[in-house]
């Protein structure tokens, strides 16, 4: 059988000083473990989640490039499909940049600089400062396309050649891309 004590004048000031200074702390603490566990500076994908997409040549494959191997990432996507900074940074070229066709380069927050090819169009200019999300173009197949896609490529220095896997590189930083290869 349980027993209910019954409630005495003491137990409800008690009550009434000790919870809220207990909840406070509790709520206090709460607050600032997910200060600490929230990023501060968000990370996303170049192309929106439900943009229908399939991979059309991941990174590193073997070809004809002059850096022996694709630098990049492709997207195949319907032309148009706007294109968003990954994260925050600072837009160093926006313009048309040889077999990229219309591109946009970003060097990130952390050092690395993000590239983003054959834009139809450009919605950003150099020395603009972009964050997760900032809309930088649309797709298209300017430069050396067969088709419309987003080339997407991670660099450590603004030199061709100084590649790295982006899928690895977002990765690191929380964002992890379906991959479908077709």
């Amino acid at each position: 059988m349980t027993t209910y004590r019954t409630s005495t004048p003491l137990r409800r000031t008690l009550l009434r000083v000790i919870a809220p200074a207990a909840l406070g702390t509790v709520i206090s603490l709460t607050a600032a473990q997910t200060a600490l566990a929230a990023p501060a500076d968000p990370w996303t994908r170049p192309i929106r989640t439900w943009s229908p997409y399939h991979v059309s040549s991941p990174y590193g494959v073997r070809g004809t490039w002059q850096a022996g191997h694709h630098t990049g990432i492709d997207f195949a996507v319907r032309s148009g499909t706007r294109v968003r900074s990954v994260g925050s940074g600072t837009v160093v070229l926006a313009k048309r940049s040889g077999a990229y066709g219309n591109a946009v380069t970003i060097r990130m927050k952390d050092g690395r600089y993000t590239l983003f090819g054959h834009l139809s169009r450009i919605t950003v200019r150099p020395g603009q400062k972009v964050h997760a999300r900032t809309r930088l173009g649309y797709t298209g197949t300017t430069g050396r396309a067969t088709g419309p896609h987003l080339h997407f490529e991670v660099r450590t220095s603004r030199r061709y050649g100084s590649d790295i896997n982006p899928l690895l590189y977002l990765a690191r930083h929380g964002v992890h891309l379906p991959f479908r290869l077709h």
